[in-house]
């Protein structure tokens, strides 16, 4: 593998000096990559308009071909920023307004290409920001094939538009967990659970490996739901992690969510350690896992 930095006319940010990202990486075979650390793109998904893709340039790299908005990851970068980064440049996406769902990584060892799939939560209309782009449209994902595609879109998007219909989702029975371990949570019931909420706010932002919800590709970005009640219910919100509280019964509680989830569409898991909760949640279809599988997540850090 070798370094080669661009020529001009070639791929260059649309301001502001040259990261050392902006390179080609160069393959034994010849193959040659942009991105020194890898690159990544958005897949933004409006659920009225499609997904969003970009006209490529005709002076680009397989230039007069439609993508996604994305480039070269910046040094230090993780490839979840640098897609949404690479999508505001490109395409005007704002701040905000896509929610991460999936991270998946095409990693050919010399090079990586991650691809953030999104959920459009503030509607917008993108903006030509960059002199890569030729247009910027919303396109139904039944069309998506019947334009001319980038050869690595084109490869990867089969396989990504199949993926469009999983929306996991993590149910969490927090008097369980938290009382799974024996920290003194019955002292101060709203402080434990908050500090649960802490840390599952902390894992909604990095993403659980897909191989721990069953699912394929590299990593998920479910949406969390903590289940609170009695004493608990005091806690703060987080507008990283959804809040329940209890009115009544917590197992009556988790057991509407899990319901509530699987009957929207989404891939639920539901963590407790009851034994009839986790009955109730599994005839929902929702598959349960407990404390200790949450813990081991969190540990992950």
């Amino acid at each position: 593998m070798t370094i080669e930095y661009p020529r001009p006319g070639e791929p260059r940010r649309p301001s502001g000096p040259r990261d050392p990202g902006d390179a080609w990486v160069v393959a034994e075979s010849g193959e040659r990559y942009w991105g020194r650390f890898g690159a990544a793109g958005l897949l933004a998904v409006d659920p009225e308009r499609g997904v969003l893709l970009q006209h490529r340039v005709s002076w680009s790299h397989h230039g007069d071909t439609w993508a996604l908005p994305g480039g070269a990851r910046h040094q230090g970068e993780s490839a979840r920023a640098g897609a949404l980064r690479e999508a505001q440049e490109e395409a005007g996406v704002p701040d905000g307004a896509v929610r991460s769902r999936l991270a998946s990584v095409l990693d050919l060892g010399v090079w990586t290409y991650t691809t953030l799939v999104g959920d459009v939560v503030e509607p917008f209309d993108p903006v030509i920001s960059d002199p890569e782009s030729v247009a910027l449209a919303w396109v139904p994902p039944d069309k998506v094939a019947e334009r001319p595609l980038h050869p690595g879109f084109a490869a990867a998007w089969p396989r990504l538009c199949a993926l469009l219909a999983v929306r996991p989702a993590i149910v969490v029975d927090a008097a369980n967990v938290v009382g799974s371990v024996p920290d003194g949570w019955w002292r101060d019931r709203a402080g434990a659970a908050g500090r649960l909420i802490g840390d599952l706010a902390s894992l909604a932002g990095r993403g659980v490996n897909a191989a721990a919800l069953g699912l394929p590709e590299n990593t998920w970005f479910p949406e969390i739901t903590v289940v609170v009640e009695g004493q608990a219910k005091t806690v703060a919100d987080d507008d990283r992690v959804r809040v329940v509280r209890a009115p009544a019964s917590g197992d009556d509680a988790i057991a509407a969510e899990a319901h509530r989830l699987v009957e929207a569409g989404r891939v639920v898991t539901v963590v407790t350690g009851d034994r009839e909760l986790g009955d109730r949640c599994r005839a929902a279809d929702a598959v349960v896992h407990g404390a200790r599988w949450l813990r081991t997540l969190l540990a992950e850090a």
